[in-house]
């Protein structure tokens, strides 16, 4: 699990509706970059401004799927079209 926090509005709802739509978010702390589901949004009620922990499970990135057997260098029955 990936742990961000952030104190953006903006952001904290785009976390919000992302995960209350089943959707996948992507963040960018420094260099790295982490997409995933996000799990949980909880505001730190003792802090000024007021700031928030976004907790986000991150996805495996998808590997190429291989066709399983080589596709047709001729087509058959070209002739027919002609």
């Amino acid at each position: 699990m990936f742990t961000y926090e952030t104190a953006d509005q903006k952001e904290v709802r785009r976390f919000r509706i992302a995960q209350f739509n089943g959707r996948m978010a992507t963040v960018k702390s420094g260099e790295s970059t982490v997409t995933g589901f996000v799990r949980s949004v909880l505001e730190q009620e003792s802090s000024t401004p007021p700031r928030w922990t976004i907790t986000i499970i991150p996805n495996a990135p998808k590997e190429e799927l291989k066709p399983l057997r080589p596709s047709p260098r001729l087509r058959p029955f070209a002739e027919d079209y002609f």
